[in-house]
């Protein structure tokens, strides 16, 4: 095999009808006229294929790679989900010009066993942009029965039920299945998740789509699913691991499928890494600018390095913010 670098994707945009264009402050091309609600960055899931752009492996896609390269692109954490046939992580950005629904995602037992070969869904978001009075829903704002909730989902009376905490830029949010949540409208997130597109409906606004026809609700699923005991919940805080004269090292989120962790440079920084076949790293530099092994990355930028690339070297301007993904052992 030729010598393993880090990989760049070409996205694929999605238009939903809570998009906007937004997308556009990070330097996208965006289609004419169009609402474009997310932008899958790094994405194995049959919906939206991304394709390597740079260096020999260009053209291909993650499930093309998958096959190349096996063990080798995602690491020995990761044999679960080789043994499945699919890379383990999503990468996307979520323009929110309009609130989404409120939703939950299944774990990964519920969604086998209900939606066929499709996995659940751990997330977690860090705010890129947010409107002055900009929030999520995040769990219930009280101890809620869940029959008492389907009254309220039928009776259209749902909103006081609803967890509201304020968002800026900076702030991130880690949502495990069964979370009951939303991200409302004015904010720009990127979204760290599982290899999975599946969501439960709970309530949708009374909106309409390009059609005239109201979006789907899944509410037997979601209140099979949904973490009745999450409520009066406030936003994580980051755990600083390392903090030195030239950075700010921190971990935002961790579950059994990835761990985040947030790296914020004081002056210009050089970090050495190993990919030791253990696990696949995803970085993306989310202000500022950084090379990694000789790879340029711009606001904002994500690139995989497969888990046997060995050792790397980034170098980061001051001021800038990084986000780094890999997986534990489950």
């Amino acid at each position: 095999m030729a010598e393993l670098y880090p990989l760049l994707f070409t996205p694929v945009l999605k238009h939903y009808l809570w998009g906007g264009r937004n997308l556009q402050k990070l330097g996208r091309d965006l289609p004419d006229r169009q609402q474009i609600a997310e932008s899958w960055e790094i994405s194995s899931h049959e919906d939206g294929l991304t394709v390597v752009s740079n260096g020999s492996l260009a053209g291909k896609t993650l499930p093309q790679l998958l096959q190349i390269m096996g063990e080798d692109l995602v690491g020995s954490h990761n044999l679960w989900a080789l043994e499945r046939g699919i890379f383990p992580l999503m990468v996307k950005l979520l323009d929110v010009e309009h609130r989404l629904s409120v939703q939950v995602h299944p774990d990964d037992a519920y969604a086998l066993k209900h939606e066929g070969n499709e996995l659940g869904k751990a997330e977690m978001w860090v705010v890129l942009d947010a409107k002055p009075g900009a929030a999520i829903i995040f769990g219930f704002s009280q101890e809620t029965a869940p029959e008492e909730f389907r009254r309220a989902i039928s009776r259209g009376t749902l909103e006081p039920y609803l967890n509201y905490i304020p968002v800026q830029a900076g702030d991130h949010v880690c949502v495990p299945p069964g979370t009951l949540h939303a991200i409302l409208e004015g904010v720009l997130i990127a979204e760290i998740q599982q290899n999975s597109n599946t969501t439960y409906r709970v309530y949708d606004w009374n909106r309409v789509d390009d059609d005239g026809q109201p979006r789907a609700l899944h509410v037997d699923h979601a209140l099979d699913v949904i973490n009745f005991s999450q409520f009066k919940s406030n936003l994580p805080e980051a755990k600083i691991i390392e903090e030195t004269h030239q950075l700010k090292r921190e971990k935002l989120c961790q579950n059994p499928y990835f761990t985040t962790e947030r790296i914020i440079t004081k002056q210009e920084l050089a970090f050495s890494g190993c990919c030791d076949r253990s696990s696949l790293e995803i970085w993306g530099v989310i202000s500022g600018e950084a090379q990694i092994a000789g790879v340029s990355l711009h606001k904002v930028q994500f690139c995989l390095l497969p888990a046997a690339m060995g050792n790397y070297s980034l170098q980061a301007q001051p001021e800038t913010v990084l986000l780094r993904v890999y997986t534990a052992k489950l």
